[in-house]
């Protein structure tokens, strides 16, 4: 059994520290790259989907992003305004959840970018999310042909789906890629406050209904100021 999201959190609330010096007056959700603020590629991802309500949460310069998304009619943006407080992925996730409903919902951080393959990842999560097996479904990245990317990696996938964390000294071949769906019954008994969402994953981990899917694309790790130079190459690559 799939599911189709028709809501959407995406995190948009970070101060975006290695981002600098492009961020000293502008929120990392509105660099451009390609022609287009961060945050817009995102939200017409989730357009394309099917999304018709985005929480999105804001922090730091929140008053830009408000103005940029005011207009914003597919999908409509509901602000989650988190400026006089500091809640982390995990918290800014629960503060939203009266807006998010009781069912299964897309979350995505604003500054992930990918080019998409033969078939749109975030329909692809959709048609793979069972939440009778699973709480949460991330979409995984490889490694080796992720651009901008030298970490570890977050995770091994085994051949069902089920994710394993990487173990510290670990190198594994999948690096979550900030998109994902999370069924709200998992944030049930949350810490109140700031806490990061990787206390949601490692909980579903624990109970093995985390799972994930390959990206079908190329991943772009958006995390610096040459990294945004590294994405426009490999999307003005993609339409040549």
């Amino acid at each position: 059994m799939s599911v189709k999201p028709t809501k959407a959190m995406v995190l948009a609330a970070g101060f975006g520290l290695r981002m600098r010096p492009l961020t000293d007056k502008m929120p990392k959700p509105l660099v451009p790259v390609a022609g287009r603020p961060l945050l817009d590629h995102v939200l017409d991802k989730l357009d394309q989907a099917g999304v018709t309500e985005a929480v999105v949460n804001v922090h730091y310069l929140p008053d830009q992003i408000i103005d940029h998304v005011a207009g914003r009619k597919r999908p409509r943006v509901i602000v989650s305004d988190e400026r006089d407080q500091v809640l982390g992925t995990g918290g800014g996730v629960v503060k939203a959840l009266p807006q998010l409903g009781d069912a299964p919902f897309y979350h995505v951080n604003s500054d992930t970018l990918w080019i998409d393959g033969v078939r749109p990842n975030m329909a692809r999560l959709a048609e793979n999310f069972d939440p009778a097996r699973m709480d949460i479904m991330l979409l995984m990245a490889p490694t080796a042909s992720s651009i901008g990317y030298a970490g570890r990696g977050d995770y091994t996938m085994l051949p069902d789906g089920t994710l394993r964390k990487r173990r510290e000294n670990q190198v594994v071949p999948f690096v979550y890629a900030g998109a994902a769906i999370i069924a709200p019954q998992i944030f049930a008994g949350a810490p109140q406050g700031e806490f990061s969402l990787t206390k949601m994953f490692d909980r579903a981990n624990e109970q093995d209904r985390l799972y994930g899917l390959r990206l079908d694309g190329v991943w772009m790790h958006v995390g610096t100021p040459d990294a945004v130079q590294l994405a426009e190459e490999a999307f003005l690559e993609s339409v040549a």
